[in-house]
Formats: C-alpha cells, structure tokens, sequence
C-alpha cells in the first residue's frame, strides 16, 4: 500500500493522547507525520528548559501550554490534523467524557498512579476502546529490552517494561522516543486493520 492510501486511511480516525510529555508529544508528532486524522490531547503543564531533553518542544515555546505548543508543532508537520485539546488534570470523572469519540488511546503519563488509574478507567468505563501503554523506558543502552506485548483484544504495552525513572536513571530522548514510536506505530498497526 502506497503512502497516499495510507494517509487516506489514517485521516478517518481520532486517536486521544494521555499527557504531553516526552511519550505524548513524541508520539503526537509520529501520527501527525503518518496522516492521522484527528488527536485529542490532555495535559495541565507547561513547557519548561528541562523538558526539552526529551519533549517535542523548542526554547522559544517555554511556559506555553504544552497542550497549545504541541498544536502549534503538529499544525507545521502536517496542517491537515485536527488537533483538539484539554488543559487539565485527567480523573476518573473526566477521561470517559474527554476520550469517548477516540478510536485508540494512547497513555503518555509519568506518574505510576495515573496510569493506573487511566488503564482502569478505559477498561471500565470506555470498553472496547484500545489502550496502547508506555512503561519502562528511563536511562540509556539496552535497545534489545524494547518490546511489544499485546496483554488483550483492548491494552497493549510498549517500552522494557521494568526500567522505572529515578534522579540516577533520567528518562533521556533516545529510549523516551523509542517507547512513543513504539506507540505510534502500535496505534497505525491498530488502525490499519479497522474498517472505518
């Protein structure tokens, strides 16, 4: 399949995206450039210095909202994606109201408690819905840990699946980005195979 059918696909689907950090905005970016149709993006930060280790984002956009800055980086990729967007905290109250119309999830969260707290509540409150997860991704080297392990018809997670962030083991752009590609790319997997 050429990249104009691709594309064409692609641009029938909404895809929601859990935080704008380094997995978020990265992973934002890899759909925007494959042609995806429209994104949904939450996150309540703003850009600072030490996000840009990581973070598809540019000096010139710090203490923008993350949010806003990763429309604005997504609109020079590709103008054609529909780009929705939340400034806020994701609960339980809101996640099912926010990401309903999605046809895939991704989870883009650094906080342990929220993502579990978002995988519980798609799965209850959004069934059907696939989730594509990051975890394990901090540090440097063992490129051979990466994975793909497709857990049900709905979850998928991509990343070592152990390595956890700490002050001695940063989450540093080559592994962050591997782990956001990874999702990207489960998200075209998922959607390639979908009669829209």
């Amino acid at each position: 399949m050429k990249f104009p059918e691709i594309k064409r696909h692609l641009s029938q689907f909404i895809v929601g995206i859990a935080g704008a950090g380094g997995l978020g905005s990265n992973c934002a970016i890899a759909l925007a450039r494959t042609g995806i149709g429209s994104l949904v993006l939450c996150d309540y930060d703003v850009v600072d210095m030490s996000n840009l280790n990581r973070q598809y984002y540019f000096t010139g956009q710090v203490g923008m909202a993350k949010t806003e800055a990763l429309r604005n980086n997504i609109a020079q990729v590709n103008p054609e994606v529909i780009v929705v967007t939340y400034n806020i905290i994701l609960d339980r109250s809101n996640i099912p109201e926010i990401f309903s119309g999605c046809d895939v999830i991704v989870e883009a969260f650094d906080n342990k408690e929220m993502k579990e707290m978002l995988v519980e509540t798609i799965q209850e409150k959004l069934q059907g819905i696939p989730l594509v997860v990051g975890s394990g991704l901090a540090g440097w080297g063992r490129s051979e840990a990466m994975r793909y392990r497709k857990i049900d018809e709905t979850l998928y997670l991509c990343g070592d699946e152990t390595t956890e962030v700490s002050d001695e083991l940063p989450p540093l752009a080559p592994r962050v980005a591997m782990v956001a590609a990874m999702q990207a790319n489960t998200v075209v997997e998922i959607l390639m195979n979908r009669i829209p």
